[in-house]
């Protein structure tokens, strides 16, 4: 509402009604979730309408400026302009999205650590990631002029003026501009149709979100150790935020019973911990029942 606000539109006051079964605090993007859907209600409600790409951006305004929580656009762009049984493959800048098609047969699996994500606690920790990604990209200017963010930079280029950048400062911007990499791999394995390297990639997303972006925990390093053994994975990461939250899986759906069961029974062995374990499929984003 505030955002809205700020931009201009006259809102009408209302009583809104909010249901919802996103886990909170697991690192899921609840947030994005309840804001893009409060910002269609409230301009259905106020008589105006707004383009998904315009709502996802007040969307994050929202968080950034009035949470304060300095999140990229992702989150709220899925939200907002998500496809039955596709993933999309994001451009932050030019926010041109291109759809990539999940198989029928390929689950996601995510499974809740029940290690509380709260991004209102940990936003010092995580505004704290995206300024020392910064400062890489300040520092790395003085041999790189044209750069803008680290999307701009290449692993070469990165290692070959690694001198630049003190350690924590390099291993922060190392896991960016390899992440931006295997992005681009994954999704050009989905559209080809071989998945098979893509458990390699995932496992290095998530071996750089721990040790170089250093935003895993012990719990979310077990339930990967013990999805990564199990029958018809594909790939298994954390997601979302991190310091807590969820690992998303690839399984292909003959195996989610089995896989379920199985990481359920031996994560409870390994931490005490009952994890909340959830098949599903890609859908639509936010939009008016009919």
């Amino acid at each position: 509402a505030w955002a809205l606000k700020q931009t201009g539109f006259p809102l009408q006051s209302c009583n809104l009604y909010i249901a919802g079964n996103v886990p909170l605090g697991s690192g899921l993007s609840s947030s994005a979730a309840i804001e893009v859907a409060t910002a269609l209600a409230l301009l259905d409600v106020s008589g105006s309408a707004l383009d998904k790409t315009k709502v996802a951006l007040l969307c994050q305004r929202a968080e950034n400026e009035f949470v304060g929580a300095r999140c990229g656009i992702m989150d709220q762009f899925i939200a907002s302009s998500g496809k039955e049984e596709h993933a999309i493959l994001l451009d932050c800048r030019s926010l041109e999205g291109r759809f990539i098609h999940i198989p029928s047969d390929v689950a996601l699996v995510v499974c809740n650590s029940m290690v509380k994500h709260e991004i209102a606690l940990n936003v010092n920790e995580y505004n704290k990631r995206r300024a020392e990604c910064e400062e890489a990209v300040r520092l790395l200017k003085t041999a790189l002029a044209a750069i803008q963010a680290l999307r701009d930079v290449s692993v070469e280029e990165l290692q070959g003026h690694k001198k630049l950048l003190p350690e924590i400062i390099y291993k922060r911007a190392r896991h960016v501009v390899t992440e931006d990499q295997r992005t681009l791999l994954v999704a050009s394995a989905f559209e080809k149709g071989d998945l098979s390297p893509v458990a390699k990639w995932m496992a290095e997303a998530h071996n750089s979100m721990r040790d170089d972006y250093e935003a895993s925990c012990r719990e979310l390093d077990i339930l990967v150790e013990i999805a990564s053994l199990q029958k018809g994975v594909l790939g298994v990461r954390m997601t979302g935020g991190g310091f807590g939250g969820c690992t998303i899986n690839l399984v292909k759906q003959k195996f989610v019973p089995r896989f379920i069961q199985s990481v359920e029974e031996e994560y409870f062995k390994r931490t005490g911990l009952r994890s909340q374990i959830l098949s599903m499929k890609a859908a639509d984003g936010a939009g008016f029942a009919k």
